[in-house]
């Protein structure tokens, strides 16, 4: 079974947090601060396997964790690094926060690694401090937290060429016959329910191409009739789409090509711009030269003729589809500077405006509320178990100008501000 979209949580460690400690030795009445940094926390990273094929071990919403970092300790002992981790996805699998639908990298080789959440730095220990105008720190800083997202992974076959028509016009049939694929095909629609990849040989012009047949795409697919067009991801990588229209009379000709490209371009990946060669095929059929006919002359220009019931026009079919794709240059999922995926702009609306330090809220009289990613992130790192710590965030907090912005807030003396779990009274 081919899954091919999982979403899953991935948490990177916490960096371990430094150690606050002084030397105590006998016969060693001042030795000075000697507590270790934390070590750092493990990274969570994703690589490509070729031996993997389907996305199905993260189908069920699966954590993706790594272990924080170890605690610094006294006599200058500094915390063990975690260990990273990494989990294997298929090549070609594509990954995407999912906050903003971000791009955070395509998989598209073997062995390609991708970190998608980095471990925290692990926190200074107090003989990290020590200067010779701070001869006695009792400060340390807690280890920097690790990142917490959901990701969304999403495979995208690689394959040069696709098969891509109405149910039942023979693209099974005709990828079983130039690539032994072995694919299960039957006289109703349908049949095929996922896509199947093969391996074209040429063997006169000794070389080889990868082939991809979509299962069938009907009419009002892009608003999820019939399989829909949840399978059209795989075909984004492909630099030639292979048209099939099948002659046998079941329905126009003409209109069935509409029909598919109409639903190419709604999916909205730019699929329609694809190099496409049109198909008859069913030449076998009774009145299949008359219909062949008319659909030229409502094309205005001519189509390859195919039969699988006598293989006539297979060979040539395969080596006009090798020759478009030798000359067609990649059509890119991402392309960079300009953060566009399948051919769509992606918009992070956090990048649109200037990153502020902090936020401050006003919710009630006299109360204060300090809030934002930023300083949020800050505030985690310092020790506040010590008068140092506690000072060195008073410090921060009006280097960052907290205190003129309480002031134009209209906060007064004696007014109770908050920062996570901290409070203080201002004084003006």
């Amino acid at each position: 079974m081919l899954i091919d979209r999982a979403v899953v949580e991935v948490r990177s460690g916490k960096g371990g947090d430094g150690a606050l400690s002084f030397h105590r030795e006998k016969n060693v009445p001042k030795g000075g601060p000697d507590g270790g940094n934390g070590g750092r926390g493990g990274s969570v990273y994703l690589i490509a396997k070729k031996n993997v094929n389907t996305l199905l071990a993260y189908r069920h919403g699966k954590l993706l964790a790594a272990e924080d970092g170890e605690k610094g300790d006294k006599k200058l002992q500094f915390g063990h690094n975690a260990a990273d981790v990494t989990f294997e996805v298929p090549v070609g699998t594509v990954v995407f926060d999912e906050a903003g639908m971000r791009f955070l990298g395509d998989l598209n080789e073997d062995g390609a690694k991708l970190c998608v959440a980095k471990g925290g730095r692990g926190g200074r220990g107090n003989a990290a401090f020590k200067s010779s105008r701070l001869r006695v720190p009792k400060v340390a800083e807690n280890g920097h937290p690790g990142e917490k997202k959901r990701i969304i992974l999403e495979l995208k076959l690689l394959a040069d060429a696709a098969l891509v028509g109405f149910p039942s016009v023979g693209k099974s049939t005709l990828l079983n016959i130039v690539s032994k694929a072995s694919v299960a095909t039957a006289d109703y629609p349908f049949t095929t329910l996922e896509p199947n990849l093969g391996v074209v040989t040429i063997a006169d012009l000794g070389t080889q191409f990868v082939l991809a047949d979509m299962p069938g795409l009907i009419e009002g697919a892009h608003e999820g009739k019939g399989l829909g067009i949840a399978f059209l991801r795989h075909i984004e990588r492909c630099r030639v789409l292979i048209h099939m229209v099948s002659m046998d009379g079941e329905r126009d000709p003409y209109e069935a090509y509409c029909v598919i490209n109409r639903e190419l371009q709604s999916y909205g990946a730019k699929l329609e711009e694809r190099p496409q060669i049109v198909v008859a095929s069913k030449m076998d059929a009774d009145g299949a030269e008359e219909r062949k006919a008319e659909f030229e002359k409502k094309l205005g220009f001519p189509v390859l003729g195919l039969s699988a019931l006598t293989e006539e026009g297979i060979a040539p079919l395969m080596k006009k589809t090798y020759e478009l794709i030798s000359k067609t240059e990649p059509f890119p999922l991402y392309i960079e500077g300009n953060d566009e995926v399948g051919g769509m702009k992606v918009y992070d609306a956090h990048l649109d405006e200037k990153q502020r330090d902090f936020v401050i809220l006003h919710p009630k009289d006299h109360l204060f509320v300090i809030t934002g990613e930023k300083v949020t992130k800050e505030y985690g790192l310092y020790n506040l178990s010590t008068d140092q710590g506690v000072a060195r965030l008073i410090s921060y907090l009006n280097k960052i100008g907290i205190d003129e912005a309480l002031k134009e807030k209209g906060a007064v003396d004696g007014d109770t501000v908050q920062l996570c779990d901290f409070e203080f009274e201002y004084l003006g």
